[in-house]
């Protein structure tokens, strides 16, 4: 069996986002509007206007076009790592001895090394066209706020990151790398917001969350009039700007004369995740067989765990409020090494879909996560992202279900970033210093407690 690589032609990066809002009209449970934070009556796009830019504020309301036009100026910055390669993993089949074909698209070349520049870059171009001059944002474990670091320098943007405190400790090349590219990377909570210190004050060694990191970022945004906030996940429009990754795939499966059984990708807010399989909805709701699986950790199990209802996507309670699954704004996840997915909450286009069971998830232990890096990294030679080896575990699983019913399938993951960063994280694996972490029912039901239960 050949090792075999795929490759786009040069120019076939795609020149359209593929929407997928038009196509969640007419499901059984509507997509539900955005909520005033603190009226809770559906929100007018315009009050969004302090945080970002209009044009991002069209794309995240746009329930009519299938396509969005990438700009010329997003596909010169796209054209530095898109299109992104897919592989097969055929040592990984081996290894396996499975019958299963295992793709994955890789998206750990770019520049900052993840799939979160397919967003950064375009939120940093529509800023810059608008006039403004700083972007605040959150991240978790520095994928994202990397990205925008990478991009913001690009456009000649000031960039200010609020980075999850357990995140920021364990992970300090993330931060250099965010400095390298002129950004400020503070780690929160912090003392430079309201939200921040009355947090401190509660509990001085608070581990952060990326609920507190979006309040900071927010709070800072709406005190100036120069700047703007960006977010890496969960809202439409960073959906729609992933899209490239799917639109990317179809055709390289269709080189091959594939078609993908199982679509797996790690979930978090749903970024890449969305990224990947959105291009396969319209397939799926027109009779397609194919699955589509969530991944995501037991220590922040939102699809798996979380109820179907209205939250705030921080925990200051200064965003939206948006239909999702969710484990409550308060919840703080245990200090898992995947801070990309310690995200309380979902996208609201991944909830609805998984609210009409158009996708599947499921939840896995950290150890054996990584347990499934190590074996990815000795067959395939990358080094995963500690967020990615969720996937990588489902695609394993996958395939030795596939061994097990004697069944060819054709399994493709969305392998997000690498984890040159997190080797950290993968000594303290192979040192036995890690753990694994359950939430329990009650500490759920504890933090959703505190929601308010709104019914439109």
């Amino acid at each position: 069996m050949l090792e075999t690589k795929i490759i786009l032609e040069d120019k076939e990066i795609p020149k359209k986002w593929y929407n997928v809002l038009p196509e969640l009209t007419d499901l059984k449970t509507p997509l539900m509007p955005p909520l005033h934070p603190v009226e809770h009556t559906p929100m007018d796009p315009s009050l969004l206007e302090p945080l970002f830019a209009k044009k991002l504020i069209e794309q995240e309301t746009n329930m009519k076009d299938e396509y969005i036009d990438i700009p010329e100026e997003v596909l010169k910055v796209y054209s530095l790592w898109r299109p992104t390669p897919m592989f097969r993993a055929a040592k990984l089949e081996r290894a396996l001895g499975t019958p299963a074909r295992i793709y994955y698209k890789y998206e750990g070349v770019s520049p900052p090394g993840s799939h979160k520049p397919n967003t950064s870059v375009p939120q940093a171009y529509y800023n810059k066209v608008e006039g403004v001059t700083r972007i605040t944002t959150e991240t978790g474990a520095g994928q994202w706020g990397s990205a925008l670091a990478f991009a913001c320098q690009y456009f000649d943007l000031q960039c200010e990151v609020y980075m999850v405190r357990c995140s920021y400790d364990l992970k300090p090349y993330r931060r250099i790398m965010m400095n390298t590219w002129g950004a400020q990377c503070i780690a929160s909570p912090s003392t430079n917001t309201k939200i921040g210190n009355k947090i401190l004050k509660d509990n001085p060694e608070h581990s952060g969350t990326l609920g507190i990191a979006i309040s900071e970022a927010v709070e800072l945004a709406m005190q100036n009039d120069n700047t703007k906030y960006c977010l890496g996940s969960v809202l439409n429009h960073v959906m729609l700007h992933q899209t490239v990754i799917g639109l990317e795939a179809k055709k390289q499966f269709a080189k091959v004369d594939e078609t993908p059984d199982i679509l797996i990708g790690c979930c978090g807010g749903g970024s890449n995740f969305a990224g990947f399989v959105l291009p396969y909805v319209k397939d799926k709701k027109n009779g397609s067989k194919i699955r589509i699986i969530a991944v995501e950790p037991t220590a922040c199990p939102t699809l798996t765990k979380g109820e179907y209802r209205y939250d705030w996507g921080d925990t200051g309670h200064y965003a939206p409020m948006m239909m999702m699954y969710t484990l409550g704004s308060e919840f703080t996840p245990p200090p898992v090494h995947a801070g990309g997915l310690r995200y309380h909450g979902e996208s609201p286009i991944i909830s609805q879909l998984r609210k009409e069971e158009l996708i599947e998830a499921r939840a896995y232990h950290q150890l054996e996560v990584f347990e499934a890096a190590m074996l990815f990294a000795r067959t395939e030679g990358i080094i995963c992202a500690p967020e990615t080896s969720h996937a990588v575990k489902a695609t394993i699983d996958e395939a030795l279900k596939a061994k097990e019913e004697g069944k060819e399938k054709v399994i493709a993951f969305n392998l997000s970033g690498h984890g040159h960063f997190d080797l950290a994280s993968y000594l303290a694996f192979q040192n036995n210093e890690l753990t694994d972490y359950t939430v329990s029912k009650a500490d759920i039901e504890k933090t959703l407690a505190d929601l308010p239960d709104i019914q439109l």
